[in-house]
This record gives structure tokens, sequence and C-alpha cells, in this order.
């Protein structure tokens, strides 16, 4: 299969100065977009559809969604629903949705029903900085009349329940890297297994000074931090908050390999959560950390994995091969 990107309206005089692979589409003529949007809903176009909404960005989209309304008195939400039908359904509301309103939908998806999706709400909390987890909040908050603290709590427990509240409050502080290089080497020597100084240093320091301090214990202990967590609170109580503490390490050291890591279940809803996620953010940094760490290109993958015009969606998110 060729490469999706040929199928694309992108243009050469395009500014790619992101790391994200979704960009602004020049020459935006909202009127002209929602008048092909309606043609297509009416026609179940999916390709066009498709081709639309994976070449805006999310601005452009916002920008239709409301003009749409204005212009056909209709929900674009409500004739997408009409045209489509399944993943690419889901795939294409999402891309409705502003990153912060998409990335509360994930955490509410993750604690919806039995059971809860620990992996899912870790990836949203500790790959977001201080300002977006609190855009995030209060989208959440608005959008189900519900406090993420409040259903955090609800739905989780213990040490890990500290863990996720704190992230959610994350800061970007600094300090003295000898100092708390030291401060979780004594922890790991101690007796008993505490989380109380990782999940403070983790979550007060911004992410430079706390590679600094990873690296440096890494050097102290001889062996990687995420093997001393596992080794360290790896009792069947702490399992939880194992995954939460290694997860926020991991991300903190690398978050484009966390990613990619993720990526590799090719789980249609980790992907889809990933893609809309990252896309016009960092995905191409992401692209080459899959490749590294599996000697196939995200863009191969995609295409093994899934098929049709939700395939289509997706290649046309992660835009290019590596």
């Amino acid at each position: 299969m060729k490469d999706y990107t040929m199928e694309t309206e992108m243009s050469t005089d395009m500014c790619w100065g992101t790391l994200g692979s979704v960009r602004p589409f020049p020459n935006f003529r909202p009127e002209k977009d929602i008048a092909v949007i309606e043609s297509a809903c009416q026609q179940k176009d999916v390709k066009t559809l498709v081709r639309i909404m994976t070449n805006r960005d999310n601005a452009q989209r916002q920008s239709l969604v409301k003009d749409y309304l204005s212009t056909t008195s209709k929900e674009l939400t409500a004739d997408l629903k009409k045209a489509l039908s399944g993943d690419l359904e889901s795939l294409m509301l999402d891309l409705l949705l502003t990153p912060d309103q998409f990335d509360a939908q994930r955490l509410h998806q993750a604690m919806k029903g039995l059971g809860t999706d620990e992996e899912t709400l870790l990836e949203v909390l500790c790959t977001r900085t201080p300002p977006q987890l609190k855009d995030i909040t209060s989208a959440y908050n608005r959008m189900y009349q519900k406090d993420l603290e409040k259903d955090l709590e609800g739905e989780t427990s213990g040490e890990f329940t500290k863990l996720l509240l704190a992230i959610i409050k994350k800061e970007n502080g600094t300090g003295t890297v000898d100092q708390d290089v030291n401060c979780l080497s004594e922890e790991l020597k101690g007796e008993k297994a505490d989380a109380a100084p990782w999940i403070t240093l983790l979550t007060t320091k911004c992410p430079d000074h706390l590679r600094k301090v990873l690296t440096r214990l890494e050097g102290a202990i001889g062996h990687p931090v995420d093997e001393a967590l596992e080794k360290r609170f790896g009792g069947f109580m702490s399992g939880d908050l194992k995954l939460g503490l290694t997860t926020l390490v991991h991300c903190i050291q690398n978050p484009a390999t966390y990613l990619a890591k993720r990526l590799q279940s090719m789980k249609g809803g980790v992907v889809q959560g990933v893609l809309v996620s990252h896309c016009e953010e960092d995905l191409l940094i992401v692209r080459v950390a899959y490749l590294r760490e599996t000697g196939t290109s995200l863009y191969s993958a995609l295409q093994c994995q899934f098929k049709g015009d939700f395939q289509n969606a997706l290649l046309a998110l992660c835009r290019a091969e590596d």
C-alpha cells in the first residue's frame, strides 16, 4: 500500500515547525469544508470525511464544529454519527474534541463500568504537563459534572490513589540533584518500602531536574531505577503502585519510548488514544522511538493490524513511513 500522504491535501508551503504529524491546513476555508462535509454525510462518503477530518488541525476542526452549526443548523457530531459507525465513528468524533476534552474522556472511560483501566489513567496523567493537567481536570468536571479527584479516589485505593492525586497536581519545581539522589537512595536502603519520598519527588520537580536525579541514582545503585522499583514495591498488594511509579519514571526519562511501547500492543483503543492525543504534539518522535524499539515503522505496523477506512484514518494521523 502506498503512503496515505500521497492522498492528503498537504502543501509544500506548510511550515513544519513542530513534532506533530498533523499540521494546520493551509488556505483553510471553513465554508468550503462545511459544504463538502454536509454532502459527504448525506452520501455517506466516508473517504471524503476521513480526508478532511485528518487534514485539519484541532483549532480548525473546532472552527468547523462551530460554523457547521451556524451554517446548517445541524450539529456536526450528529451528522457524522448518521454517516459513520463503529471504530471509525469513534475516531472521527474524538477528533472533534479539544485536547483537554479528549484526555478527560479517556480518563472517564478508564474508570467507567466494572474495573479500572489503570494503564490508560497513567498514560494520560503521566504524559501531561501541569498546565495541561489543570485544563484536563476542569474539562472533566464540566463534561461529567463530577470531580476528577473524587472519582480517582473512588476507583483506586491506598498509595496508588495518593500517587494519582499528586500527579494531577504536579509541579515543575527545582531542587538539588545530590540531595534528591540521597533521599531516594536512603529510601531504597530502608527496611520497609516507603512510597512517600518517591511520590513527593517525582511529582514536584521539573522533568529536566528529575532526569538528572534518576541518571545519577542509577549510577549509584548500579541498575535501572525501574528495576529497583520493581524489587522494592513488588509485593502483591503493591501492584498498582509499582505500575504507577515505574510508568511515571519511564515518562520522565523518555516519554516517546514509553508511548512507543504502549503502541506495541496494537490494541485499537490504545492506538487511537495515543494517535489522537499526540498527532499534533510529538508523534514524530514517537514514530522514531517505535522504529527503534521494534525495527518496524509505526505506519507499517498500522497497515498490518487494521483494515478499511479505520486503517486509512489511523494512517492519515500517523502520516508517513519512517
